[in-house]
Protein backbone atom coordinates (compact mmCIF):
# COMPACT_ATOMS: atom_id res chain seq x y z
CA UNK A 1 0.00 0.00 0.00
CA UNK A 2 0.95 3.36 -0.95
CA UNK A 3 2.16 5.39 2.51
CA UNK A 4 0.17 8.64 2.55
CA UNK A 5 1.61 11.55 4.22
CA UNK A 6 -0.62 14.95 3.50
CA UNK A 7 -0.33 15.43 7.29
CA UNK A 8 3.55 16.01 6.82
CA UNK A 9 3.85 19.04 4.49
CA UNK A 10 0.80 21.17 6.98
CA UNK A 11 4.04 20.96 9.00
CA UNK A 12 6.88 22.62 7.24
CA UNK A 13 7.15 24.97 10.12
CA UNK A 14 7.40 22.87 12.94
CA UNK A 15 9.88 20.17 10.46
CA UNK A 16 12.19 23.76 10.29
CA UNK A 17 11.88 24.31 14.17
CA UNK A 18 13.37 20.66 14.76
CA UNK A 19 15.66 20.79 11.97
CA UNK A 20 17.29 24.44 13.63
CA UNK A 21 17.12 22.80 17.04
CA UNK A 22 18.74 19.60 15.81
CA UNK A 23 21.52 21.56 13.64
CA UNK A 24 22.22 23.72 16.69
CA UNK A 25 22.90 20.86 19.17
CA UNK A 26 25.29 19.00 17.28
CA UNK A 27 27.26 22.09 16.22
CA UNK A 28 27.50 23.53 19.51
CA UNK A 29 28.66 20.37 21.07
CA UNK A 30 31.17 19.44 18.35
CA UNK A 31 32.41 23.49 18.33
CA UNK A 32 32.45 23.26 22.23
CA UNK A 33 34.53 19.64 22.71
CA UNK A 34 36.79 21.09 19.67
CA UNK A 35 37.36 24.32 22.12
CA UNK A 36 37.46 22.21 25.72
CA UNK A 37 39.62 19.08 24.75
CA UNK A 38 40.98 19.49 21.29
CA UNK A 39 40.15 16.65 19.41
CA UNK A 40 36.83 15.91 17.51
CA UNK A 41 33.64 14.18 19.28
CA UNK A 42 33.44 9.88 18.70
CA UNK A 43 29.38 8.74 18.99
CA UNK A 44 27.99 8.93 22.13
CA UNK A 45 24.72 7.10 23.29
CA UNK A 46 23.32 8.86 25.92
CA UNK A 47 23.68 11.97 24.05
CA UNK A 48 21.73 11.08 21.59
CA UNK A 49 18.94 10.24 23.81
CA UNK A 50 19.61 13.87 25.35
CA UNK A 51 19.17 15.31 21.83
CA UNK A 52 16.06 13.30 21.34
CA UNK A 53 14.50 14.69 24.70
CA UNK A 54 15.26 17.67 23.95
CA UNK A 55 13.32 17.65 21.18
CA UNK A 56 10.44 16.05 22.85
CA UNK A 57 10.29 18.32 25.79
CA UNK A 58 10.57 21.47 23.30
CA UNK A 59 7.40 19.71 21.37
CA UNK A 60 5.64 19.25 24.37
CA UNK A 61 6.11 22.33 26.57
CA UNK A 62 5.12 24.11 23.24
CA UNK A 63 8.26 25.94 22.15
CA UNK A 64 7.67 25.36 18.34
CA UNK A 65 4.21 26.88 18.43
CA UNK A 66 4.19 29.98 19.45
CA UNK A 67 2.96 32.84 16.28
CA UNK A 68 1.76 35.00 18.66
CA UNK A 69 2.84 38.90 17.92
CA UNK A 70 6.18 39.04 19.17
CA UNK A 71 6.04 40.79 22.43
CA UNK A 72 8.35 40.97 25.98
CA UNK A 73 5.00 38.31 27.58
CA UNK A 74 5.34 36.30 24.72
CA UNK A 75 9.32 36.61 25.27
CA UNK A 76 9.35 35.54 28.84
CA UNK A 77 6.72 33.09 27.73
CA UNK A 78 9.31 31.12 25.59
CA UNK A 79 12.05 31.58 28.31
CA UNK A 80 10.43 29.68 30.52
CA UNK A 81 9.51 26.75 28.32
CA UNK A 82 13.19 26.71 27.13
CA UNK A 83 14.32 26.85 30.62
CA UNK A 84 11.27 24.03 31.43
CA UNK A 85 13.06 21.92 28.33
CA UNK A 86 16.57 22.37 29.98
CA UNK A 87 15.98 21.26 33.57
CA UNK A 88 13.48 18.34 32.25
CA UNK A 89 16.10 17.48 29.53
CA UNK A 90 19.65 17.86 32.01
CA UNK A 91 17.61 15.42 34.70
CA UNK A 92 16.55 12.73 32.23
CA UNK A 93 20.65 12.84 30.97
CA UNK A 94 21.54 12.32 34.48
CA UNK A 95 18.97 9.81 35.48
CA UNK A 96 20.10 7.65 32.48
CA UNK A 97 23.57 7.66 33.25
CA UNK A 98 22.45 6.66 36.49
CA UNK A 99 20.53 3.91 35.94
CA UNK A 100 23.06 2.45 33.06
CA UNK A 101 26.20 2.87 35.10
CA UNK A 102 27.69 4.00 32.19
CA UNK A 103 31.30 5.04 33.12
CA UNK A 104 31.45 9.22 33.27
CA UNK A 105 33.46 10.79 30.45
CA UNK A 106 34.49 14.21 30.16
CA UNK A 107 31.22 15.51 28.33
CA UNK A 108 29.96 14.57 31.57
CA UNK A 109 31.32 16.92 34.05
CA UNK A 110 30.21 20.02 35.12
CA UNK A 111 32.71 21.82 33.43
CA UNK A 112 31.59 20.71 29.91
CA UNK A 113 27.90 19.63 30.53
CA UNK A 114 26.89 23.06 32.15
CA UNK A 115 28.26 25.55 30.00
CA UNK A 116 27.28 23.54 26.59
CA UNK A 117 23.76 22.81 27.97
CA UNK A 118 23.06 26.73 29.23
CA UNK A 119 24.71 27.69 25.56
CA UNK A 120 21.90 25.30 24.01
CA UNK A 121 19.17 26.80 26.38
CA UNK A 122 20.39 30.39 24.95
CA UNK A 123 20.99 29.88 21.25
CA UNK A 124 17.79 27.94 20.99
CA UNK A 125 15.64 30.09 22.39
CA UNK A 126 17.03 32.85 19.96
CA UNK A 127 16.17 30.84 16.91
CA UNK A 128 13.15 30.08 17.47
CA UNK A 129 12.34 33.52 18.35
CA UNK A 130 13.79 35.20 15.57
CA UNK A 131 12.13 32.21 13.49
CA UNK A 132 8.57 33.42 14.63
CA UNK A 133 9.24 36.72 13.52
CA UNK A 134 10.70 35.81 10.15
CA UNK A 135 8.05 33.35 9.13
CA UNK A 136 4.76 34.66 10.85
CA UNK A 137 4.18 36.26 7.55
CA UNK A 138 4.71 33.34 5.75
CA UNK A 139 2.59 30.81 7.90
CA UNK A 140 -0.42 33.03 8.87
CA UNK A 141 -0.90 34.70 5.31
CA UNK A 142 -4.25 33.89 4.24
CA UNK A 143 -4.61 31.36 1.32
CA UNK A 144 -6.67 31.89 -1.55
CA UNK A 145 -9.26 29.06 -3.08
CA UNK A 146 -11.61 30.09 -6.05
CA UNK A 147 -14.31 28.11 -5.52
CA UNK A 148 -15.78 26.46 -8.76
CA UNK A 149 -19.15 25.09 -7.68
CA UNK A 150 -22.60 26.26 -6.64
CA UNK A 151 -23.91 28.68 -4.13
CA UNK A 152 -24.76 25.90 -1.91
CA UNK A 153 -20.85 24.61 -1.98
CA UNK A 154 -19.58 27.51 -0.71
CA UNK A 155 -21.49 28.21 1.79
CA UNK A 156 -20.62 24.55 2.76
CA UNK A 157 -16.99 25.03 2.60
CA UNK A 158 -17.20 28.14 4.64
CA UNK A 159 -18.84 26.94 7.58
CA UNK A 160 -16.15 24.54 8.05
CA UNK A 161 -13.95 27.01 7.61
CA UNK A 162 -15.50 29.15 9.90
CA UNK A 163 -15.34 26.63 12.92
CA UNK A 164 -11.76 25.14 11.86
CA UNK A 165 -10.85 28.92 12.52
CA UNK A 166 -8.35 28.30 9.07
CA UNK A 167 -6.86 31.32 7.46
CA UNK A 168 -8.03 30.49 4.47
CA UNK A 169 -10.34 32.62 2.12
CA UNK A 170 -12.43 31.45 -0.57
CA UNK A 171 -13.27 33.89 -3.99
CA UNK A 172 -15.02 34.64 -6.69
CA UNK A 173 -13.56 32.71 -9.96
CA UNK A 174 -12.72 36.00 -11.38
CA UNK A 175 -10.31 36.22 -8.32
CA UNK A 176 -6.08 35.61 -9.95
CA UNK A 177 -5.92 32.87 -7.59
CA UNK A 178 -3.53 29.73 -7.73
CA UNK A 179 -5.78 27.09 -6.04
CA UNK A 180 -8.80 25.86 -7.37
CA UNK A 181 -11.71 23.94 -5.56
CA UNK A 182 -14.31 21.66 -7.71
CA UNK A 183 -17.13 20.62 -6.73
CA UNK A 184 -18.18 18.37 -9.44
CA UNK A 185 -15.66 17.72 -12.43
CA UNK A 186 -18.53 16.40 -14.65
CA UNK A 187 -20.75 19.37 -14.33
CA UNK A 188 -17.81 21.77 -15.69
CA UNK A 189 -18.28 23.47 -18.79
CA UNK A 190 -15.70 23.12 -21.52
CA UNK A 191 -14.69 26.71 -21.20
CA UNK A 192 -14.09 26.01 -17.67
CA UNK A 193 -12.45 22.89 -17.88
CA UNK A 194 -9.90 24.53 -20.71
CA UNK A 195 -9.50 27.25 -18.51
CA UNK A 196 -8.55 25.07 -15.49
CA UNK A 197 -6.31 22.46 -17.37
CA UNK A 198 -4.35 25.79 -18.49
CA UNK A 199 -3.92 27.24 -15.34
CA UNK A 200 -3.00 23.76 -13.74
CA UNK A 201 -0.39 23.68 -16.62
CA UNK A 202 1.09 27.50 -15.65
CA UNK A 203 1.48 25.56 -11.48
CA UNK A 204 -1.83 26.04 -10.28
CA UNK A 205 -3.48 23.58 -7.95
CA UNK A 206 -6.85 22.15 -9.03
CA UNK A 207 -8.33 19.60 -6.58
CA UNK A 208 -11.54 18.36 -5.64
CA UNK A 209 -13.74 18.66 -2.71
CA UNK A 210 -11.69 15.34 -1.10
CA UNK A 211 -8.23 17.10 -2.04
CA UNK A 212 -9.31 20.51 -0.36
CA UNK A 213 -10.43 18.97 2.91
CA UNK A 214 -6.95 16.64 3.28
CA UNK A 215 -5.04 19.77 2.03
CA UNK A 216 -7.15 22.68 4.26
CA UNK A 217 -9.33 20.32 7.02
CA UNK A 218 -6.99 17.49 7.38
CA UNK A 219 -10.35 16.11 8.28
CA UNK A 220 -13.39 15.08 5.97
CA UNK A 221 -16.65 16.22 7.08
CA UNK A 222 -19.17 13.83 6.22
CA UNK A 223 -21.76 16.42 4.37
CA UNK A 224 -18.85 16.80 1.95
CA UNK A 225 -17.62 13.39 1.00
CA UNK A 226 -19.00 12.19 -2.22
CA UNK A 227 -20.70 8.41 -2.47
CA UNK A 228 -17.76 8.19 -4.96
CA UNK A 229 -15.28 8.61 -3.37
CA UNK A 230 -16.41 5.84 -0.98
CA UNK A 231 -16.72 3.20 -3.38
CA UNK A 232 -13.35 3.85 -5.17
CA UNK A 233 -11.72 2.42 -2.01
CA UNK A 234 -10.60 5.51 -0.77
CA UNK A 235 -11.71 5.21 3.27
CA UNK A 236 -10.56 1.48 2.96
CA UNK A 237 -8.03 0.38 5.65
CA UNK A 238 -5.50 -2.76 4.13
CA UNK A 239 -6.41 -5.57 5.05
CA UNK A 240 -2.69 -7.93 6.64
CA UNK A 241 -0.79 -5.20 5.63
CA UNK A 242 2.40 -4.56 7.12
CA UNK A 243 1.75 -1.05 8.38
CA UNK A 244 -1.07 -3.08 10.49
CA UNK A 245 1.62 -5.47 11.85
CA UNK A 246 3.62 -2.39 13.10
CA UNK A 247 0.83 -0.91 14.78
CA UNK A 248 -0.65 -4.82 16.40
CA UNK A 249 3.00 -4.93 17.49
CA UNK A 250 3.46 -1.61 18.59
CA UNK A 251 0.18 -1.91 20.35
CA UNK A 252 1.51 -5.14 22.42
CA UNK A 253 4.75 -3.66 23.23
CA UNK A 254 3.47 -0.01 24.15
CA UNK A 255 0.72 -1.02 26.05
CA UNK A 256 2.37 -3.66 27.97
CA UNK A 257 4.91 -1.60 29.17
CA UNK A 258 2.75 1.30 29.95
CA UNK A 259 0.44 -0.85 32.23
CA UNK A 260 4.11 -2.09 33.99
CA UNK A 261 4.83 1.38 34.50
CA UNK A 262 1.59 2.87 36.09
CA UNK A 263 0.55 0.02 38.36
CA UNK A 264 1.86 2.17 41.39
CA UNK A 265 -0.12 4.98 39.89
CA UNK A 266 -3.19 2.26 39.38
CA UNK A 267 -3.19 1.18 42.63
CA UNK A 268 -3.08 4.34 44.65
CA UNK A 269 -5.63 5.97 42.26
CA UNK A 270 -7.84 2.45 43.36
CA UNK A 271 -7.23 2.99 46.99
CA UNK A 272 -8.51 6.81 46.59
CA UNK A 273 -11.86 5.85 44.92
CA UNK A 274 -12.58 3.55 47.18
CA UNK A 275 -11.82 5.76 50.07
CA UNK A 276 -13.73 8.72 48.54
CA UNK A 277 -17.24 6.94 48.34
CA UNK A 278 -16.90 3.36 49.35
CA UNK A 279 -17.72 2.47 45.90
CA UNK A 280 -16.63 0.21 43.07
CA UNK A 281 -13.01 1.08 42.02
CA UNK A 282 -13.88 -0.12 38.31
CA UNK A 283 -16.68 1.02 35.99
CA UNK A 284 -17.20 -1.14 32.94
CA UNK A 285 -18.94 -0.20 29.22
CA UNK A 286 -19.73 -2.13 27.06
CA UNK A 287 -18.77 -0.18 23.67
CA UNK A 288 -18.68 -1.06 19.25
CA UNK A 289 -15.35 -1.96 17.99
CA UNK A 290 -13.60 -3.68 14.99
CA UNK A 291 -17.06 -4.31 12.40
CA UNK A 292 -19.48 -3.05 15.03
CA UNK A 293 -18.73 -5.75 17.42
CA UNK A 294 -19.44 -5.05 20.95
CA UNK A 295 -16.95 -5.33 23.57
CA UNK A 296 -16.60 -4.61 27.12
CA UNK A 297 -14.36 -1.84 28.46
CA UNK A 298 -12.84 -0.64 31.80
CA UNK A 299 -12.19 2.50 33.39
CA UNK A 300 -11.65 3.98 37.17
CA UNK A 301 -14.34 4.77 37.99
CA UNK A 302 -14.79 8.72 37.99
CA UNK A 303 -18.75 9.25 38.65
CA UNK A 304 -20.98 8.51 41.04
CA UNK A 305 -21.57 5.03 41.40
CA UNK A 306 -25.68 6.18 40.43
CA UNK A 307 -24.50 7.86 37.54
CA UNK A 308 -26.60 6.08 34.62
CA UNK A 309 -29.28 5.58 36.71
CA UNK A 310 -31.81 7.35 34.04
CA UNK A 311 -30.02 5.20 30.90
CA UNK A 312 -26.48 5.88 28.96
CA UNK A 313 -25.54 9.72 28.62
CA UNK A 314 -22.75 11.77 27.38
CA UNK A 315 -20.74 13.68 29.98
CA UNK A 316 -20.94 17.23 29.74
CA UNK A 317 -18.59 20.47 31.06
CA UNK A 318 -19.24 20.76 34.84
CA UNK A 319 -21.24 17.53 34.99
CA UNK A 320 -22.25 17.20 38.82
CA UNK A 321 -21.40 13.36 38.27
CA UNK A 322 -18.14 13.14 38.70
CA UNK A 323 -16.49 13.14 41.76
CA UNK A 324 -14.20 15.05 43.50
CA UNK A 325 -11.09 11.95 42.59
CA UNK A 326 -12.51 11.23 39.20
CA UNK A 327 -12.11 14.99 38.70
CA UNK A 328 -8.23 14.70 38.58
CA UNK A 329 -8.54 11.24 37.01
CA UNK A 330 -9.72 12.84 33.89
CA UNK A 331 -7.77 15.43 33.62
CA UNK A 332 -4.17 13.63 34.11
CA UNK A 333 -6.28 11.07 32.04
CA UNK A 334 -4.94 8.06 34.60
CA UNK A 335 -8.90 6.94 34.06
CA UNK A 336 -8.18 5.66 30.69
CA UNK A 337 -5.52 3.14 32.07
CA UNK A 338 -7.45 -0.03 32.67
CA UNK A 339 -8.21 0.05 28.82
CA UNK A 340 -4.73 -1.15 28.28
CA UNK A 341 -5.51 -4.36 28.94
CA UNK A 342 -8.20 -4.21 25.77
CA UNK A 343 -5.34 -3.50 23.84
CA UNK A 344 -3.60 -6.23 25.02
CA UNK A 345 -6.72 -8.78 24.10
CA UNK A 346 -6.37 -6.60 20.66
CA UNK A 347 -10.02 -5.69 21.38
CA UNK A 348 -8.77 -2.02 20.70
CA UNK A 349 -5.71 -0.35 19.67
CA UNK A 350 -3.59 2.62 21.27
CA UNK A 351 -3.87 4.71 18.30
CA UNK A 352 -7.69 4.79 16.46
CA UNK A 353 -11.23 6.16 16.49
CA UNK A 354 -12.90 6.50 20.06
CA UNK A 355 -14.99 3.62 20.75
CA UNK A 356 -18.73 4.46 21.18
CA UNK A 357 -21.61 3.35 23.42
CA UNK A 358 -23.81 1.15 20.79
CA UNK A 359 -27.12 2.62 22.29
CA UNK A 360 -25.86 6.10 21.33
CA UNK A 361 -24.92 4.88 18.27
CA UNK A 362 -28.38 3.64 16.78
CA UNK A 363 -28.62 7.24 17.01
CA UNK A 364 -25.49 9.08 15.43
CA UNK A 365 -25.79 6.36 12.53
CA UNK A 366 -29.34 7.56 11.62
CA UNK A 367 -28.82 11.39 11.76
CA UNK A 368 -24.59 11.00 10.44
CA UNK A 369 -23.88 10.15 7.03
CA UNK A 370 -21.32 7.49 6.52
CA UNK A 371 -20.70 6.96 10.73
CA UNK A 372 -20.35 3.14 10.39
CA UNK A 373 -16.84 3.78 7.95
CA UNK A 374 -15.59 4.42 11.85
CA UNK A 375 -15.60 0.87 12.45
CA UNK A 376 -13.47 -0.39 9.43
CA UNK A 377 -10.67 -0.01 12.04
CA UNK A 378 -9.89 -1.29 15.76
CA UNK A 379 -10.88 1.73 17.90
CA UNK A 380 -8.30 3.16 19.98
CA UNK A 381 -7.46 5.00 23.10
CA UNK A 382 -6.94 7.95 21.35
CA UNK A 383 -6.83 9.19 17.73
CA UNK A 384 -6.56 11.58 15.01
CA UNK A 385 -9.76 13.13 16.55
CA UNK A 386 -8.81 13.41 20.28
CA UNK A 387 -5.75 15.40 19.38
CA UNK A 388 -7.08 17.63 17.24
CA UNK A 389 -10.50 18.31 18.61
CA UNK A 390 -11.85 19.41 22.54
CA UNK A 391 -13.67 16.98 24.38
CA UNK A 392 -17.31 17.14 22.85
CA UNK A 393 -20.73 15.78 24.37
CA UNK A 394 -23.32 16.51 21.33
CA UNK A 395 -24.95 15.48 17.50
CA UNK A 396 -22.63 18.51 16.49
CA UNK A 397 -19.47 17.27 18.07
CA UNK A 398 -20.25 13.28 17.32
CA UNK A 399 -20.03 14.94 13.19
CA UNK A 400 -16.78 16.57 13.74
CA UNK A 401 -15.29 14.02 15.56
CA UNK A 402 -16.17 11.89 12.41
CA UNK A 403 -14.53 14.00 10.19
CA UNK A 404 -11.64 13.40 12.00
CA UNK A 405 -11.67 9.82 12.08
CA UNK A 406 -12.85 9.86 7.94
CA UNK A 407 -9.05 11.48 7.92
CA UNK A 408 -7.49 8.79 9.69
CA UNK A 409 -8.72 6.14 7.98
CA UNK A 410 -8.02 7.47 4.73
CA UNK A 411 -3.66 7.97 5.75
CA UNK A 412 -3.37 5.15 8.31
CA UNK A 413 0.14 4.53 9.03
CA UNK A 414 2.86 3.76 11.39
CA UNK A 415 3.85 7.44 10.87
CA UNK A 416 0.84 9.37 11.52
CA UNK A 417 -0.27 6.71 14.80
CA UNK A 418 3.74 8.19 15.80
CA UNK A 419 2.28 11.77 14.98
CA UNK A 420 -0.40 11.23 17.49
CA UNK A 421 1.04 9.33 20.05
CA UNK A 422 3.30 12.67 20.45
CA UNK A 423 -0.02 14.82 20.68
CA UNK A 424 -1.68 12.43 23.08
CA UNK A 425 1.27 12.92 25.14
CA UNK A 426 1.47 16.46 24.76
CA UNK A 427 -2.49 16.99 25.62
CA UNK A 428 -1.87 14.89 28.82
CA UNK A 429 1.45 16.92 29.52
CA UNK A 430 -0.97 19.76 29.65
CA UNK A 431 -3.94 18.41 31.00
CA UNK A 432 -6.24 19.11 27.69
CA UNK A 433 -9.10 17.62 25.90
CA UNK A 434 -10.26 15.81 28.85
CA UNK A 435 -13.35 17.42 30.28
CA UNK A 436 -15.93 18.57 27.46
CA UNK A 437 -16.17 22.25 26.28
CA UNK A 438 -19.10 24.66 25.32
CA UNK A 439 -20.29 23.72 21.80
CA UNK A 440 -19.63 25.65 18.80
Amino acid sequence: MLIRLPWLFTRRRLLLALLLDCSLFVLLFTGWFQLRFGSWPSFFMPLTWLLEFWLLCSYVLGRYYDQEEQTSAVALKQLVRTLLTLLLSTAVYLAYLWLTAIGAAPTDSRSFLLPFLLALALGSGLVQFGLNILLRQRFTTNDCWVVQGSAGFRQRLERELAWGRQPVRLAEAAHPAERFVVEDFTLLHPEQQQHLLLRQAEGAAVVSTLGWCEQVLQRFPPNLLHTADLLRGEFVAPHGSLQKRLKRLGDVLVSGLLLALTAPLLLLAALLIRLEDRGPVFYGQVRSGLAGEPFQVWKLRSMRVDAEASGAQWSGRGDPRITRIGQLLRVTRLDELPQLWAVLRGQMSLIGPRPERPEIEVELERQIPHYRLRHLIRPGLSGWAQVNYPYGASLADSVNKLSYDLYYLRNFSFWLDLLILVKTIRLVFNAKGSIAQAQW
